[in-house]
C-alpha cells in the first residue's frame, strides 16, 4: 500500500508521578502498564503523541523479522491464548503469522485494528534480559533509555521477548 514506517512503542516507566496529559496520551496509545508494547504506523498524529509522552516511552522502526517473532512469541488473542497460524488462517485469511507480519509491515493491515477479530492490540513484554544499559530517566541520545531510538528498538525488543 505505502512505505510508511512502522513504529514499535514500549512504555518503560510506571504510573507514579505521571502528569494527567501524559497519562491520557499513554492511555490513547494503549500503553497502560510498564513493558507494554504497541505497533503503529508513523503518522503525524502518532508522532505528536510520542513527542508528548517521550519521557515515559521509547520507540523506533521495527524490522520485519522482529515483528514476525513478536507476533509468534508475544501475540495474544481473547482469552489470553497465544496467536497461532491456525487462528490467523481461519479468522484473518492469511496463510500463517509470517504472512500477517508482512501485511502489517507493508501497512496493508493495521495491527491495532485487528482487535475486532479477537487479537489483542498490546504485547506484554518481559523486562530486558541483562537489564537496561542506561537510566530510564534520560533520553536515549544522552545514554539513557527513553525517547526515539531508531532501528535500535529491535535489539531491545529481542531482549524483552
Amino acid at each position: 500500500m505505502s512505505t510508511t514506517r512502522l513504529y514499535a512503542i514500549i512504555r518503560l516507566r510506571g504510573v507514579v508521578g505521571t502528569p494527567k496529559d501524559v497519562e491520557y496520551t499513554l492511555r490513547l496509545l494503549r500503553l497502560t502498564r510498564k513493558f507494554h508494547c504497541v505497533i503503529y504506523p508513523a503518522t503525524p498524529a502518532i508522532e505528536g503523541m510520542l513527542e508528548r509522552a517521550k519521557d515515559w516511552i521509547t520507540w523506533g522502526e521495527i524490522d520485519l523479522p522482529v515483528l514476525a517473532q513478536l507476533l509468534k512469541t508475544r501475540g495474544r488473542i481473547v482469552g489470553d491464548k497465544p496467536l497461532t497460524d491456525e487462528y490467523v488462517k481461519k479468522v484473518l485469511g492469511f496463510e500463517n503469522i509470517d504472512a500477517l507480519a508482512k501485511a502489517i509491515f507493508e501497512n496493508k493491515v493495521f495491527y491495532h485494528k485487528l482487535e475486532d477479530y479477537g487479537i489483542k492490540p498490546v504485547f506484554r513484554l518481559h523486562p530486558p534480559s541483562k537489564g537496561f544499559k542506561g537510566s530510564i530517566k534520560k533520553p536515549y541520545k544522552d545514554g539513557g533509555e527513553l525517547g526515539y531510538r531508531g532501528r535500535d528498538i529491535n535489539d531491545l525488543l529481542l531482549r524483552m521477548m
